[in-house]
């Protein structure tokens, strides 16, 4: 498998995620169970057509575009997010039709012309994850600089909406997830490497005061967890442990989307992160091609992809 795969995997296995997960959010884990998604629905929730992907995507795709044509610049990323909000940048059909709350007021701030690393939300009720959905490109466009660099990046990309150190520590964990996953590593070890590489954050208190928050994730066993301890809100802590433990209780990237979508709740945040991981983990050749093909805008998210992965790799080096 080449780097390029991998890149283009990432993307396009996360915003296939939510596209799984768009017909059936905020539905109980109890219906899905006695009636599984096994593939692309239509309508449903939000009543849209069989592969529409939602703000996720939009703002995961305004980020891929912006790293690609411009670098690492927040600014022109965070005028692209206003673009998808109030022009029509990378929408499915033309319509807002999900946004949450926390990126909402950060948008609005964005748009004023504030400074982008202050924008977004920094109160305990900030740490949804409207952040983690979207920093997947910072992910991968940072993987080849130096952990330390790569973190600093990747917290401040996350403060565009979501400022809390909870949220920016959900994304960094994430982001090393990413890195291991790049190089080829498996999930297993990926985690194990993701835990190993964080610990000198927390203990030098870059993030104080969140360990207990993230103790299930941190634990080390996540993989031992029953479903009935894994949760699917969207809040932050709930979807990145919830993705993580989907890619290491299955082997490959239809597995694993299928069973993230089924946990129902947050379902397209939830799966598109999932869906992030895998498609790094196992390759943009992987992900089933109806699913692909289903996807609105299809042909130029794919080339995007491509772009952005040739992009990657001359940066990273890998």
């Amino acid at each position: 498998m080449t780097s390029c795969e991998r890149v283009s995997g990432g993307l396009l296995g996360a915003i296939t995620g939510d596209a799984l997960g768009v017909p059936v959010e905020f539905k109980d884990r109890a219906v899905l169970q006695e009636d599984p998604v096994k593939g692309m629905r239509g309508y449903g929730t939000h009543n849209q057509p069989s592969g529409t992907w939602s703000d996720d995507s939009s703002l995961l795709l305004c980020g891929t575009e912006s790293l690609l044509e411009c670098g690492y610049d927040l600014h022109d990323m965070g005028r692209r997010f206003v673009a998808w909000f109030e022009g029509g940048l990378w929408r499915p059909y033309g319509q807002v039709f999900d946004i949450g709350g926390t990126t909402s007021v950060a948008i609005s701030n964005l748009a004023t012309g504030e400074p982008p690393e202050e924008c977004g939300g920094n109160n305990d009720r900030d740490n949804g994850n409207g952040s983690l959905m979207r920093i997947l490109p910072v992910a991968l466009f940072t993987s080849g600089r130096k952990i330390d660099e790569q973190v600093d990046l990747i917290c401040r990309a996350s403060c565009l909406t979501h400022a809390h150190r909870r949220c920016q520590l959900a994304c960094a964990f994430y982001g090393l997830m990413v890195r291991a996953l790049f190089k080829g590593v498996s999930p297993k070890t990926s985690y194990e490497y993701a835990l190993k590489s964080i610990t000198p954050f927390m203990d030098l208190g870059s993030f104080p005061d969140e360990r207990p928050n993230f103790a299930s994730l941190l634990s080390g066993n996540l993989a031992e967890k029953s479903e009935e301890e894994i949760f699917s809100s969207g809040y932050v802590v709930d979807t990145l442990t919830a993705a993580i433990w989907c890619l290491l209780k299955t082997g490959s990237f239809e597995d694993c989307l299928l069973k993230a979508v089924n946990l129902g709740g947050d379902t397209d945040t939830t799966t598109s992160v999932t869906g992030g991981l895998a498609g790094v983990c196992y390759g943009v050749n992987t992900i089933p091609i109806e699913w692909v093909e289903a996807l609105a805008r299809h042909e130029k998210i794919t080339a995007l992809c491509a772009l952005f992965a040739e992009k990657v790799v001359a940066e990273t080096g890998v």
